[in-house]
C-alpha cells in the first residue's frame, strides 16, 4: 500500500465517521471557522481545565472530506494534551501543510497527523486541511470567528 493509498483511506474513514463530532456544552473555549473559498464551515468546542489540559474537544459543521477528516484527527490528537502542547502541534501541522516541514527528515510532534504531508502540493486543499486547526488556535486565543482568507 502506498502512502497515497493510506492517506485516501484515512481521509475517507474520518469523513464518513468523524470522531468527536458533537457540541460540548458548556465549552470553556469555542470558535467558528469558515473557508469562503470552498464553503467549509465548522465550530470547534473545547473544555480546558484550570491546569491548562484539554479535557474534551469536539467539532460540528459541514465541509469537504479533507476538512472534516482533519478536524476529526485534530480532536483525537489534542484530547488530554496541554494548551502548550496543542500550540506546538498546531505550529508543526501548519508548517507541514504549507510544505515547510518534512516529517521524515525533521523532528516534529505530529505522529499520525503527518499523513497530511503531501497536501501542500495541492494549494487549494491546504486551507481545507488547516481550517479546524486555525479555528482551534483561534478558540485558544478567545477569538470567536476565524476565516482562512
Amino acid at each position: 500500500m502506498t502512502t497515497q493509498d493510506l492517506y485516501q483511506q484515512v481521509i475517507i474513514e474520518h469523513h464518513k465517521k468523524p470522531r468527536n463530532f458533537r457540541k460540548i456544552d458548556p465549552a470553556s473555549h469555542h470558535a467558528e471557522g469558515f473557508n469562503p473559498l470552498c464553503g467549509d464551515h465548522l465550530w470547534v468546542y473545547m473544555k480546558i481545565n484550570a491546569a491548562g489540559v484539554i479535557e474534551d474537544i469536539s467539532f460540528e459543521g459541514d465541509g469537504c472530506a479533507i476538512s472534516k477528516a482533519s478536524a476529526s484527527m485534530m480532536t483525537q490528537n489534542l484530547k488530554g494534551k496541554t494548551v502548550e502542547e496543542a500550540k506546538a502541534i498546531f505550529s508543526d501541522f501548519h508548517k507541514l501543510v504549507i510544505g515547510q516541514l518534512n516529517p521524515e527528515t525533521e523532528a516534529n510532534v505530529l505522529g499520525r497527523l503527518s499523513i497530511f504531508s503531501g497536501i501542500w502540493k495541492y494549494p487549494a486543499r491546504v486551507k481545507c486541511a488547516a481550517l479546524a486547526w486555525h479555528t482551534m488556535n483561534g478558540a485558544l486565543g478567545r477569538e470567536t470567528t476565524v476565516s482562512t482568507e
